[in-house]
């Protein structure tokens, strides 16, 4: 009966929170602007109406905020901007704040504004404010989440108050999109974090079990005659490079240029990069990589990250494509050498047209262009020198068409295109996507269907892929099924990243997590998958798997969880051989982890790791192990430093490593990696902050005397004897060591001075038996690469400058 009694209550409740109406606030016009500064005493917000009765959806449900931490915001606007002033009571002795850089949430409360101009509870605009003043904004859109990457010039200011903290924004029209029209009614949402429990609220109330946090949005009223501004920004630039390599002389490098924005149509705006800097893009995590397939990279270039939500759609766009390194294969004549092939191509200029009409139909276009490269080929013997064209001029576009439907829908067309001028390969992919969710948002479907065309020097190529995925999506318990597809000829790595083709597989996934705490769990969740994998072509077998994994957290926030996976029986592994047709059989691998991480609000912290994984093949022994720790140290609100070791080893590890004929020739080996790093973060204030980066990564890989032949049954066999002595000593020891030291100074709004030290070793030798200490110890025998640069960019929005001539001729 008492389980009869709480189903009733519970679908009561949940049926009251779908069937309410969406609560609506009615602002009034500014006749003058309110005073950014923490201090809610500006005649507007005198009698403005009052947003608040805010209601907890993390981690409990439908819980009203309490009397003396509750949240009340108040909205006014003008012909430029919106402005929002909310009184947050709390005790101030209980306000988490940590200073960090822009887009850092550290150790924070926050409040956020959630905007939609178009109020189609799909494409939202969030600004968050910190207690210490720093800011954070993003963009958001079904198929990507939050984006970060985007950044708006908006203004805000907090003060600490007895009872509380105040916060004032200002958003100015330039960082929203809105239509041309008489009256608006917008979407709106606030939130409210307490960090000290992860507590989290909103103004209308939200049910994270069914949708996005966007069906959840409440209403702006009252917004009349009001005209989108002309969106032009201008972002010039100034930047100065100095740098020394190893024992070469000191370069310098002086670069400027400009970025800018520009909004074509009231929901359009052109970015365009017309002369890239990209001198303080970060060092990339570089690894050994003894697989098959390349190392993905994240990308720095702020270019290539900021509003780039519609060119991620169906994953055809990798963007360090752009800029990479050079694609052609020089032809050598005898004795000759290329001893520095290019790792880059310079990018000439950059642009991006996006948007979204108030109807949903999203459009957009990227075009990029890249200069010629060539490579220096010497004659060993002459000791004569020649050019050589790697990399020709070269063009990347991709156009988007993307119309959302039934409030959480959308259907799109995509085309990505590379064209090299010259006898280089140009390639072209197309592809359809369907994302849908019916009205309740319990189930979803997502499908698509991709082509690719090569044009080649010799013959051209047209590859295919296709996936469908039908789903529940909302709700404690939560499946889905997907089947994908690929044929050997697929191939989108002009544009896009594709470890491999040639696949038919079937997955299944299924999930459970609570929405509601309970006695000692905040949340709670766990995931079982499944997945049977074969060739396209030819239809055959080549793996099988199944795996899961658990994570929860207890409220005193100790976070747990674990996971493993288990590859059933032979597995056909068809790429490691690096011969078309053939593969390398391995059998019944199994690997699992399990990790924790304590509470972060504390002083100190930390996070740990700990994995295994095993084989059990006959005559075959292998065993991994690897460890990772990473404490962290909040000394005080402005000074964080963060260190993590990361150990790994394996024995009885077996890959390939050389064709010697017709033979395909492979080895036992046991490696060891060891990854040392280093991060901190020192804030003057919100506008100067000290960084720190520092990583050493090292792999050493050593390989048994008895090397393999693989059979063309896919077993190795010591028929051919083959022994280390045969081939060029395949042992290695890998070690790299980047440093980065950073000033960074917001002088005005949107407009950033920063200093930037840098310096880098490498060493790659054979010597895998060296210990850690004495391979450091060779490292620092190595040439050491330093690099100092300083950049200025100075935000201007053409809106103020045309104000201040306005002013002066009134």
């Amino acid at each position: 009966m008492k389980y009869v009694s709480f189903l009733i209550f519970y679908l009561f409740f949940y049926i009251s929170i779908q069937a309410q109406e969406k609560k609506s606030l009615h602002i009034q016009r500014a006749t003058v602007a309110p005073k950014i500064d923490g201090v809610l005493d500006d005649a507007i917000w005198q009698n403005a109406d009052l947003a608040g009765n805010f209601t907890q959806f993390r981690p409990d449900i439908g819980i009203k905020e309490t009397h003396n931490k509750r949240t009340v915001v108040r909205v006014a606007y003008d012909d430029d901007a919106i402005y929002f002033g909310a009184y947050l009571y709390d005790n101030p002795d209980e306000i988490l704040k940590q200073f960090q850089s822009r887009d850092n949430f550290g150790i924070n409360d926050f409040f956020a504004v959630v905007l939609n101009p178009n109020n189609d509870s799909q494409n939202d605009t969030e600004f968050f404010v910190f207690p210490t003043g720093n800011q954070a904004d993003a963009i958001i859109s079904p198929n990507i989440g939050e984006d970060f990457g985007w950044d708006a010039v908006w203004e805000s200011a907090v003060k600490i108050v007895h009872d509380g903290w105040v916060v004032e924004m200002k958003i100015p029209y330039s960082a929203l999109r809105f239509s041309n029209k008489k009256e608006h009614i917008w979407g709106l949402q606030f939130h409210r974090q307490f960090r000290t429990d992860r507590s989290q609220y909103t103004w209308n109330p939200l049910n994270p079990e069914v949708g996005s946090s966007s069906l959840y949005h409440g209403e702006i009223t009252g917004i009349k005659d009001i005209t989108p501004p002309t969106r032009l920004m201008l972002y010039p630039y100034a930047s100065t490079v100095i740098s020394k390599n190893g024992s070469e002389d000191i370069e310098d490098e002086y670069h400027l240029g400009m970025d800018l924005k520009y909004g074509i149509t009231e929901n359009f705006t052109l970015d365009a990069t017309l002369i890239p800097d990209f001198s303080q893009v970060g060092f990339d995590d570089v690894e050994l990589n003894l697989g098959p397939f390349e190392q993905q990279f994240s990308e720095q270039r702020q270019f290539f990250t900021e509003g780039v939500d519609l060119f991620t759609k169906g994953n055809l766009f990798y963007s360090r494509r752009v800029g990479n390194a050079p694609t052609g294969n020089p032809t050598l004549e005898t004795n000759e050498i290329i001893p520095d092939y290019p790792d880059k191509v310079k990018t000439l200029n950059a642009f991006k047209v996006s948007g979204r009409t108030k109807s949903g139909l999203g459009v957009g276009i990227f075009n990029a262009i890249t200069q010629k490269t060539y490579a220096t080929a010497v004659d060993t013997i002459s000791n004569t020198s020649r050019s050589e064209l790697v990399e020709p001029l070269a063009n990347y576009n991709i156009f988007v068409i993307d119309q959302q439907f039934n409030g959480n829908s959308s259907v799109s067309l995509i085309n990505t295109n590379v064209t090299r001028n010259g006898h280089f390969r140009d390639a072209n992919v197309t592809a359809a996507l369907l994302d849908y969710a019916n009205k309740k948002n319990t189930i979803g479907i997502e499908a698509a269907v991709k082509h690719s065309y090569l044009n080649l020097k010799d013959e051209n190529q047209s590859g295919f892929n296709a996936e469908f995925e039908i789903g529940k999506i909302s709700g404690n318990y939560q499946y889905s099924f997907e089947y994908e597809l690929a044929d050997k000829n697929y191939d989108i790595n002009d544009l896009g990243i594709n470890f491999r083709n040639n696949y038919s597989n079937f997955n299944v996934d299924f999930s459970y997590r609570i929405f509601e705490p309970t006695k000692n769990l905040i949340n709670f969740n766990y995931n079982f998958w499944a997945n049977y994998n074969m060739l396209f072509n030819p239809s055959t077998y080549s793996g099988k798997n199944i795996g899961g994994g658990i994570s929860f957290q207890n409220k005193n926030l100790l976070g747990y969880g674990g996971s493993f996976n288990y590859e059933i029986g032979k597995q056909y592994d068809y790429f490691e051989a690096r011969t078309e047709g053939r593969y390398f059989i391995y059998e019944n691998w199994i690997n699992t982890n399990a990790w924790v991480s304590s509470n972060y609000n504390n002083t100190f912290a930390y996070d740990a790791n700990l994995g295994f994984g095993t084989m059990f093949e006959n005559d075959r022994d292998m065993f991994n192990f690897n460890v990772s720790v990473s404490p962290r140290v909040r000394f005080n609100d402005r000074f964080t430093l963060i260190y993590n070791a990361d150990f790994s080893n394996s024995n009885g590890g077996r890959g390939f490593i050389q064709d010697i004929g017709d033979d395909i020739v492979f080895g036992q080996r046991d490696r060891t990696t060891l990854v040392n790093s280093l991060t901190g973060n020192y804030n003057f204030n919100v506008l100067h902050a000290l960084s720190l980066s520092f990583r050493n990564y090292w792999s050493v890989v050593t390989y048994e005397n008895q090397l393999y032949t693989l059979e063309d049954n896919g077993r190795l066999s010591t028929k051919d004897n083959y022994t280390l002595a045969d081939i060029d000593d395949p042992n290695v020891n890998f070690n790299t060591w980047n440093l980065d030291f950073g000033y960074s100074w917001q002088f005005a709004p949107g407009s950033m001075l920063t200093a930037l030290y840098r310096n880098r070793l490498f060493d790659f030798s054979n010597a895998s038996r060296d210990t850690y200490f004495n391979s450091v110890g060779h490292l620092f025998k190595q040439p050491i690469d330093h690099n100092f640069s300083i950049r200025v960019v100075y935000y201007i929005d053409y809106n103020n400058v045309k104000n201040i001539f306005n002013k002066k001729h009134s």
